[in-house]
């Protein structure tokens, strides 16, 4: 078992470059061993699967890549978390890496996300500094598709309910939620993908990409 201060080692499976780039480096940023790759056949060689902690699927895996990935992996190093990603956003990608690899477990009855009111619930039981961001896609283009955010809330909350509207300008599709409260972060779809990105066209019908591949040297 590794010690509670050594950090956690992710990996990002995932097609745009530009995407993956940017979680990396933001991940790095944070202290995470973080890398990425978009060389689905290659995973099991590059990594040493067996030294994750978090393992994070973009949308344009295939789904049977994922489904051997994920056994592969899991056969080697059960302790391994897989991830969803929720959307190709590197700051929400990095979000959920950071729920995940948080040491205590989110607690959905303290922060949750109301879909039809559009407002993020928190119910404190104590004293925190909360900090609510927003983002949505721009652009849904494969291969690089664009992204812009919004802090919504940065501030010390009381004990108790709060209720924290969206913005108007947040938009109805492709928009997503974080929300940390003290040490917790939690992510969730605002809005769902438009239904002809949800239903995808299959990896041979993406334009092609540029190959990444990053390590981690740490």
């Amino acid at each position: 078992m590794k010690p509670q201060s050594d950090p956690e080692r992710v990996l990002i499976v995932g097609r745009s470059p530009s995407v993956l780039l940017e979680a990396v480096e933001i991940l790095r940023g944070r202290g995470f061993l973080a890398d990425a790759t978009n060389q689905f056949d290659s995973v099991l060689d590059e990594y040493d699967v067996a030294e994750l902690d978090i393992v994070v699927f973009g949308g344009q895996v295939p789904p049977d890549t994922k489904q051997y990935l994920r056994e592969q992996i899991a056969a080697t190093n059960p302790d391994t978390t897989f991830i969803q990603g929720l959307a190709g956003i590197p700051g929400l990608i990095a979000a959920q890496v950071a729920g995940a690899g948080q040491r205590e477990p989110a607690n959905e009855s303290v922060v949750s996300y109301d879909t039809e009111r559009r407002v993020v619930q928190l119910n404190l039981d104590d004293p925190a500094h909360v900090t609510i961001d927003a983002y949505w896609h721009t652009s849904l283009t494969p291969p690089e598709p664009k992204s812009t955010s919004l802090q919504v809330l940065n501030t010390e909350l009381a004990k108790g309910s709060h209720s924290v509207p969206l913005p108007a300008e947040v938009p109805s599709e492709a928009a997503f939620v974080t929300a940390t409260a003290g040490t917790t972060v939690h992510a969730f779809t605002a809005s769902p993908m438009p239904q002809r990105v949800a239903a995808g066209g299959g990896a041979s019908s993406l334009p092609p990409v540029a190959p990444v591949t990053t390590h981690n040297h740490n």
